[in-house]
Parts: structure tokens; sequence; C-alpha cells
């Protein structure tokens, strides 16, 4: 009996150099790691290159990892298309030469319409990946399915390398650095420390700010200090929930917008609170990570491809909306196209469920 998610296929031999294609945010990275843990575990001494984005590469610099370098992707048309810069061809070839020779390339990255197109620009020895009808054939490949956990794709993709799974869910080494700047950022808040994440890239995620208000505020009272993390592009909604919060405080002082903060620091100060409670966003998994506990709300749909496996430190509440609540759409159907509604699906989630799960992670 294998132990392998999918078939375990033999080793490539000779393998001196693997590129791992998985471009895309936080969460999309922190998915692929079980199998880039894998995958060095069966190759290892083979160099193992990370194509992905300047944020996977601030995360991984200067902390143990499985990742022996980052090389940021260009602009490529379906791969990685970043706001405001044009597919430039030359910037590709520089890309190509920059990585130089590999032996064994691994997409990760979605169906390989356009990521095998685009890997075959490596000239690897062998590509493996998974596939939807309509992408090239790679050497070794697995259907692509909408609805199958990314842990789990990642690892069932690994397997075809030869490499069988070393760990199910993802982790980051937390440093010295990480912890120093956190101990800045936080200086003078009271812990227990709750840290909230309240966006997501999908709006359609994003429980409501009132109610994350409610939840830090009634933790908040009962003594803890909270931060309210976000980027910079997500100031405007920190800011709205950080006042919303401080509106019911005897003490607002206990609540700290963050904004801004590098890689660094923002592991830090997950692995520095008592538990996380957010969307189903990149910071959530990083929190669990790094360690942290933390309470999760989650589409329905959401939970098959992106949810916690265990249920110790990982708490999740699901919104079981089937239907756009504007227009009515199958929204659990990966065969029609994205109704143009950004309303939030997860608001049927309880303030009291979520406070309920927080605290009894907080006890423990």
């Amino acid at each position: 009996m294998s132990n392998s998610v999918g078939p375990l296929c033999p080793l490539f031999p000779g393998v001196r150099r693997i590129a791992v294609l998985r471009g895309g945010g936080l969460g999309d990275l922190l998915f692929a790691v079980p199998a880039i843990e894998s995958l060095k575990a069966a190759y290892p001494h083979a160099e193992l290159v990370l194509l992905g984005t300047r944020m996977h590469a601030e995360l991984f610099a200067g902390r143990p990892s499985p990742v022996d370098q980052v090389v940021p992707l260009p602009p490529a048309r379906g791969v990685h298309e970043p706001a405001g810069e044009s597919f430039d061809e030359a910037r590709q070839r520089e890309f190509f030469e920059r990585v130089g020779p590999v032996d064994l390339a691994v997409q990760v990255h979605g169906g390989g319409r356009n990521s095998h197109p685009f890997l075959r620009g490596l000239n690897a020895t062998w590509l493996v990946g998974g596939r939807t009808p309509d992408a090239e054939e790679p050497d070794r490949w697995v259907p692509f399915r909408y609805y199958q956990h990314e842990v789990m794709r990642a690892l069932e993709v690994a397997g075809l390398a030869g490499a069988p799974p070393v760990a199910l869910e993802p982790s980051i080494t937390v440093t010295d650095q990480d912890l120093a700047i956190a101990d800045d950022e936080l200086r003078g808040l009271p812990r227990p420390l709750v840290a909230v994440h309240p966006s997501a890239t999908d709006p359609r995620r994003r429980w409501p700010a009132e109610r994350f208000a409610e939840v830090i505020a009634k933790l908040a009272g009962d003594g803890a200090g909270a931060v309210v993390l976000g980027t910079p592009a997500e100031q405007d909604l920190v800011d709205e929930v950080t006042s919303l919060t401080r509106q019911r405080l005897a003490q607002p002082e206990l609540v700290r917008p963050l904004t801004g903060l590098s890689m660094s620091g923002l592991c830090g100060v997950l692995a520095s609170s008592g538990v996380f409670v957010g969307n189903d966003s990149g910071p959530r998994h990083l929190a669990r990570a790094v360690g942290t506990p933390a309470v999760g709300v989650y589409w329905m749909g959401n939970v098959i491809n992106a949810g916690p496996l265990g249920r110790s430190r990982d708490r999740i509440l699901i919104s079981w909306t089937t239907h756009c609540p504007v227009c009515g759409v199958d929204v659990t159907r990966e065969d029609l196209p994205r109704c143009p509604h950004d309303v939030s699906f997860v608001d049927s989630v309880r303030v009291a469920d979520v406070l309920a799960e927080a605290k009894e992670l907080l006890g423990q």
C-alpha cells in the first residue's frame, strides 16, 4: 500500500536541479510547502529553485527551508500577471537564462494550460504537473479538478516525481529576527494577544467588519490585547475594524492596527499571538504554519480546497451559501462564469460561534 497521495512513480535519475512553479499569493505558496519538502527529501542532493513572487522570496529569506533559491517570475500570460506590469519577451528570456539548466520541472500552479508551455522554456529533462483536458501533456501528470484540497493536489504532483509526503501541513521556521521585530511592534500590548486579519483577496470570503469588531472587543474586554493586520492596500478595512472596536472599549489602546509589516515581522507577530481570528486568507495559513492556533471563517467550497485538516488547534466556522445572494447563480459550480457580485458569502457565520472557539483556544 502506497503512503503517497495518488500514484507514487519511480524517482527520475540524475536530478541535480529542480524548479517548482508556484505563483500567486501567500496562501498559494504555503499550500505547496509540504510538496516542496517532499521533493527535497526525495532528492536531497538536488538544488531546489522556487519560481514564485517577490513576496515568496521575502518569506524564505534568512530562514531555514527546503527552498535553496527563489527566482521571481516575470510577467507571463496566465501564469503571473502583476498589476501595472506588461508582458516583455526579453524579460522572459532573461528569466529563463537566470534559472539555468533544470533537470526536473514541477508544476503546482494549476491545470497547465498556460504553465506547461511556460515551463517548456526551461528545457527541463522532465516535467510533471496537474493537467486540464485542454492542456498539453507533461511527462507525467494527474488530472486537475477544481475541488481538491490544495495541499493534497501539490502532494499528488510530487508523487509523480517519486516523492512521498513527509508532511501534510505547511510549517515555517520562526527566527530570532522575526520575534525581535514583533517585540518592537507589540510593545505595551497585554497578553494574551489576539491577531485579526479581516480581509481576503476575494471579497466574497470576507466576514463583515462589525462582526470582527464585536469579537475583538469582547476578547479585549476580558483583558487580551489585539492587533488588526493588513497590507497597505487593506488600510481602509483595517482602520474600519479598529475604529469599530475602539468605540466598544473603555480602553481603546488595547487594539492596535498594524499594516505594512515585513514578512519577517508578520511571522513574528503571528508567532507571538495566542490566537488568530480571520477569514480564509494568507495570514490565516501563515499563522498556522508558525504554530499559532487559528479560528477561520470559511465559505463551504473553500473548506474543500483550503480548510485545515485538524481541529485541535484549527477551528473553522462554515457558511453554507450555495447561491449568490444578489443574482441567485449557483456558486458551487466551477463550470459557470463568476458572477460580478462581491457580496459576502460568509455573513451567516455567527459572532457567538467565532467568539466561543477563540476563547477555547486562548484557554488552552
